[in-house]
């Protein structure tokens, strides 16, 4: 039976569909309730993404509570040997902020499906309304710092050299003409880049294949730390998992997004020099 090593980050649907009975599998389905139940791949279990965030003003995206993750992982079967493939609908915010999740609570052995349920139906593989079994209890897990920025932490790296700061919302919102917070425009130096714009339409919003040049025409570059965020690190998920999936070695997230920059009373704006 095939299992998942030597496999990269991100994995094609015919790379899932001969390992389904691999017995470490743990498949994740970050879609919505209608999109699930409609149809999804055999044996993934449904997570409301709603349940990877905190959800509370004015930063929802910050880390569930310990709690609340250890319910989360304990419904899914969460142990030391599982493989994790997650996917969603969207071309990979979702499942990009789950596989943050996966780095905060230290499991490396995760995998993407590039295109998600899309690329999937795309190759015509088979979907079912069958729902798999909940595992019952918590899990004991021991969370982790490194994945995350918080806003001290990039304030305190704010003008340095070796630091790339990715703003995955619109082009509104970073010019600071679409304000979703007591402030608009964007954290000093980052660097522009919607996440959308990453994605392949024509291939079912798998990655674009040329990211890494993409990314180096940008200056965000593997040399430096990548701190990706938007309103709620949410579409910042997939420029995450973006990075990570190109094998940038320092990659964090940054939880409170500009829901929490942009209404903290202390942080610096930036905004487009108008002619």
């Amino acid at each position: 039976m095939p299992d998942f090593s030597g496999l990269p980050l991100v994995i094609e649907p015919c790379d899932l569909r001969t390992r389904l009975d691999a017995p470490n599998l743990i498949l994740v389905d970050l879609t919505s309730v209608a999109r699930y139940e409609t149809g999804h791949i055999a044996g993934a279990h449904f997570v409301d993404p709603k349940r990877t965030q905190l959800g509370q003003p004015p930063a929802p995206g910050l880390l569930p509570t310990q709690a609340a993750l250890e319910a989360l992982f304990g419904e899914l079967g969460h142990n030391p040997k599982a493989v994790y493939v997650v996917y969603d609908d969207e071309g990979g915010g979702w499942a990009g902020r789950f596989i943050w999740l996966l780095d905060v609570i230290g499991h490396s052995a995760y995998h993407y499906l590039d295109g998600g349920i899309h690329a999937w139906i795309g190759e015509k593989y088979d979907v079912t309304q069958d729902v798999p079994s909940a595992a019952t209890g918590p899990v004991t897990l021991t969370l982790h710092d490194e994945p995350t920025a918080t806003r001290e932490y990039l304030q305190s790296r704010l003008g340095a050299a070796d630091l790339a700061i990715w703003d995955a919302r619109s082009e509104a919102e970073y010019r600071g003409e679409k304000v979703l917070a007591a402030k608009g425009g964007h954290i000093p130096g980052a660097t522009h880049f919607e996440w959308t714009a990453g994605m392949d339409k024509s291939r079912n919003l798998r990655i674009r294949t040329d990211m890494a040049h993409v990314l180096k025409d940008l200056g965000i570059t593997p040399d430096k730390e990548v701190i990706t965020h938007c309103q709620t690190h949410h579409r910042s998920g997939f420029t995450y998992l973006v990075a990570k999936a190109l094998g940038y070695p320092r990659v964090k997230g940054y939880a409170g997004s500009w829901g929490e920059w942009g209404n903290h009373p202390d942080t610096p704006v930036e905004l487009p020099v108008k002619n």
